[in-house]
């Protein structure tokens, strides 16, 4: 057994991790995604959610290799940190926390707009933006979450079973539903692919689909807990993502089917203004008032059921970025009587506030959330490859093989997923990350850190794919100049990933290096884990 995780109880079964995996997924995303995947592609937004699917498997795989051998609460910004040192820990923590705590804020948004169907004076326009009643309601949605996992994780576990199965009773009703009414002249009486590959591409980043997808963290994060975690981890991972990829396409088929002729009549520009909530609003057109109400009703469960997972899962990433030393120290502090990382909480809590600001609707907010996202994720790849190179003394539980194909492959799938999100994400995003991680270099300089030079070197490679990135987005045609042809856009991510990819996995620490920085997280992590979800809801 791994020494790393001795200490932790093995109760989780396969069903457990399949329930909180199906349970993070299933947010805002499927009710909202359907309109503006089909106003950005058409019907052939069904293949975005496709593309989307096997991206997200591909990193999944990753990510099952590192929770195996690595399990370790905040895992996701751990791993680069272990691999590539302090540098690349600050900045992979810093984009989790942007990703995860703008997340919560998302599905308050979202459940507070669907709840707008009923109280209209909740949003201020057709787009959703929020009143200041609105606001105040989201406010106190993220007040009720913060409270739940304030006092404890048995009360956030017994609250996430109910609504976790809520979930996915309306979503199958809805389907059976709509495709009842569907009609497959809607596939192509106005193109089956209007907008091009491009629009497939870019509605996978900004039409929410990427978003849907994106719940593995809770999974790997309860890999130290799990029972046979070779073949349960695995088998949780894939069967969350497969099966969540049937219900997404089954969803957006259905909705773009039984859309009446008239609404098409124009195209599907302008779909996603005649559907602001989609699944609601067409369940009246089609005179489905009880289904209408019903989805209002978990337009409001689901995403307050996903926030409240990752309200939990937050806190305990800023706890992990502050035990590397990445962060401020103070929010390494757990409640022992609770067993909650409550500095690390309440920073949580005032970050999620700060994403509501000023007032923006889920679409204003979904391609930053989507793309922060991918870039937590899309830096496993290269964790995993150079800790083979690095690290190959430390026990795998569950071995991926092909890791020399299917890590690059997924590398730069990734990259083309933040780059399809377009210049105007990007630049702010990635340019803000350069602008702090040069801020961190210097404040570790002025503090006489002497193994600062160490990690800047281990984790230059990451400055490179930031810079290349916001140079080709702008030279390309999602939002940039357009210097750059879709082709040679699509081209030149490709390139700058393949080398940051190559660099960043020849550039790992040293075991001698990082070793002792994994045995210490380990030995301290070790109480508070056995204090964490998966053992209080069991």
């Amino acid at each position: 057994m791994n020494k790393h995780s001795k200490n932790f109880k093995k109760s989780l079964s396969l069903l457990d991790l399949m329930m909180i995996g199906l349970g993070s997924i299933f947010g805002s995303g499927w009710l909202l995604a359907a309109s503006h995947v089909s106003t950005i592609a058409g019907p052939a937004g069904i293949l975005s959610w496709v593309i989307g699917g096997f991206a997200v498997l591909l990193l999944g795989f990753i990510f099952c290799e590192l929770g195996a051998a690595l399990p370790h609460a905040g895992g996701v910004v751990s791993y680069p940190a272990y691999s590539h040192g302090s540098v690349v820990g600050f900045l992979t923590g810093l984009i989790t926390i942007i990703a995860y705590s703008s997340l919560i804020s998302i599905e308050a948004i979202a459940a507070r707009q669907y709840a707008s169907a009923w109280f209209p004076f909740l949003s201020a326009n057709s787009a959703g933006d929020a009143t200041v009643i609105g606001w105040i309601v989201q406010a106190i949605l993220l007040a009720g979450m913060f409270y739940l996992n304030l006092v404890g994780v048995k009360a956030f576990a017994k609250v996430n079973n109910i609504l976790s199965i809520f979930k996915f009773i309306v979503p199958t009703l809805i389907i059976i539903c709509l495709l009842y009414f569907s009609s497959s002249a809607n596939f192509t009486s106005a193109g089956f692919a209007p907008f091009g590959s491009k629009g497939i591409e870019e509605a996978i980043s900004t039409g929410g689909v990427i978003f849907a997808y994106l719940g593995l963290t809770p999974i790997v994060a309860a890999a130290a807990e799990v029972k046979n975690p070779q073949r349960s981890i695995p088998y949780a991972l894939v069967g969350c993502i497969v099966l969540s990829t049937i219900i997404y396409v089954l969803l957006q088929a259905s909705f773009i089917g039984s859309i009446p002729s008239s609404y098409i009549s124009k195209g599907w520009g302008s779909i996603s203004d005649s559907f602001v909530l989609p699944f609601h609003d067409i369940a009246l057109i089609l005179g489905i008032g009880w289904l209408a109400k019903l989805v209002v009703i978990d337009a409001i469960i689901s995403p307050s059921g996903t926030g409240n997972i990752y309200m939990n899962t937050t806190s305990r990433v800023i706890f992990a970025w502050a035990k590397d030393g990445s962060f401020f120290n103070k929010f390494a502090h757990v409640d022992e009587k609770s067993g909650v990382p409550t500095p690390a909480l309440w920073l949580t809590f005032a970050l999620s506030l700060f994403w509501t600001l000023p007032f923006p609707s889920w679409k204003a907010l979904i391609g930053v959330v989507s793309s922060a996202l991918m870039l937590s994720y899309a830096l496993a790849p290269i964790s995993a490859a150079s800790l083979r190179k690095t690290s190959g003394q430390i026990e795998r539980p569950f071995y991926l093989k092909g890791m020399g194909i299917l890590s690059p492959i997924a590398f730069v799938i990734a990259s083309l997923i933040v780059y399809w999100s377009g210049w105007q994400t990007v630049s702010w995003l990635l340019g803000s990350q350069l602008l702090l991680g040069c801020i961190y270099v210097i404040s570790k300089m002025i503090a006489k850190d002497t193994t600062i030079f160490i990690n800047l070197k281990s984790g230059a490679w990451l400055m490179i794919y930031y810079t290349g990135m916001i140079i080709v987005s702008a030279m390309g045609d999602f939002g940039g100049w357009e210097v750059f042809s879709h082709i040679e856009g699509l081209s030149a991510v490709a390139v700058v990933a393949l080398i940051s990819y190559f660099i960043g996995v020849n550039t790992g620490l040293s075991p001698v290096t990082h070793e002792h920085e994994v045995e210490h997280q380990s030995l301290e992590l070790s109480n508070f884990q056995e204090k964490e979800l998966i053992d209080a809801s069991v």
